[in-house]
């Protein structure tokens, strides 16, 4: 193999490793490297690589224009920390009334950030978002980001976290001074991983100290801007973060209006019956989170397009699970479902109680 073939081949490999991870900031990173290398042994190739690089979208762009540096990269990968989410949302979110209220002041506050600084106040900047996975932390942050119109940056721990302990430290440091400057939310997901109790004795010194980098940063984060973290283990933070945060706000699994909302907005243009399914789906999916609900719906969805099956056959098989649930708990389905205007006679038929059965507890 020639050397021009080298160079060719070692570009490729780079490229694909690289594209495999979808990371589109540094796939594009990867290309410009590669037009360079491969230059003078094939320019024409170099060229239109160039050309592809000119004409592609580049999330990173609005970015670039507020500041002169480029997007910190790890010193070791030359991978970027930080990773550009998509603000674009597919729906309204689907959260209780007392989260909703707290978001919407948070927005509230920030839009009008003017008036409270000539009242020597300044909007809330740091907020902590707390609970189990898929139940709507990150829609959330993108939900504001989207509301603000401002770029969503997101801290990329798996390119943060380097082998060397010390520049783990310097890692986080270079990202949040650089989300400083910019007008975007950070996200910071997963905080647990970096933000971990100092008083864990499993834990060596160099992790201790990523803790205390990481409240300074916090400690001088500006108004301007807005920084969100999300953890999923909230038990394992150190006690000093969560000091740091203005709002703390705790996400818990969907309740049953809310899972019925969810049912509406994934199956409303595609059934004639979702009045009816919205009030039965709550009953079988209860207490499962948004993710793992929205799943199983689409799920159902494909299987239905696959096979050529209708959608109100496979979701009535659904039901199934009801009919082996203990009497007493189907007599309490049964008479929740005829108080949200589902008919005797199908929710007898949805649960298996008989209609006279159904009567006497009502009537008891």
């Amino acid at each position: 193999m020639t050397q021009k073939d080298n160079i060719l081949t070692e570009s490729l490999l780079q490229l694909a490793r690289i594209a495999l991870t979808g990371r589109e900031q540094d796939i594009q990173l990867v290309v410009h490297r590669a037009s360079k290398k491969i230059k003078i042994t094939h320019p024409d190739l170099s060229e239109e690589l160039v050309k592809l690089l000119q004409e592609a979208p580049n999330r990173a762009t609005p970015l670039r224009r507020q500041v002169d540096t480029p997007l910190p990269v790890d010193v070791d990968s030359r991978l970027h920390l930080l990773r550009m989410e998509s603000t674009d949302i597919e729906h309204d979110l689907i959260l209780s009334e007392g989260l909703k209220a707290a978001l919407n002041q948070a927005i509230s506050e920030r839009l009008n950030s003017k008036i409270l600084m000539d009242l020597g106040l300044h909007p809330t900047k740091s907020l902590l978002f707390t609970g189990p996975p898929g139940i709507g932390k990150t829609m959330a942050a993108k939900w504001i980001a989207n509301q603000l119109n401002k770029p969503l940056l997101v801290l990329d721990l798996a390119a943060v976290m380097s082998s060397y302990l010390g520049r783990t430290g310097n890692n986080i440091r270079f990202v949040l001074e650089y989300a400083k400057k910019i007008d975007c939310i950070l996200l910071i997901d997963e905080l647990d991983a970096i933000a971990k109790r100092r008083d864990d004795t499993g834990e060596i010194g160099e992790l201790k100290r990523l803790v205390t980098v990481l409240l300074q940063e916090i400690d001088d984060w500006p108004s301007s801007g807005i920084l969100i973290a999300a953890t999923n283990h909230p038990d394992l933070l150190d006690p000093a973060v969560w000091r740091r945060f203005e709002l703390v706000l705790k996400f818990e699994n969907p309740s049953s209006s809310q899972i019925g909302e969810l049912v509406t907005v994934l199956l409303g243009r595609y059934t004639s019956n979702i009045d009816q399914w919205n009030q039965i789906l709550p009953f079988l999916l209860g207490g499962q989170s948004f993710s793992e609900i929205e799943r199983q719906i689409q799920n159902i969805r494909k299987i239905a397009a696959i096979q050529n099956k209708p959608l109100e056959d496979l979701l009535a098989e659904m039901l199934n699970d009801v009919k082996k649930l203990p009497k007493e708990q189907k007599i309490n389905i049964a008479g929740a479902l005829i108080n949200n205007g589902i008919s005797q006679r199908q929710a007898s038929e949805l649960t298996g109680i008989s209609r006279d059965t159904l009567r006497k507890h009502r009537n008891s």
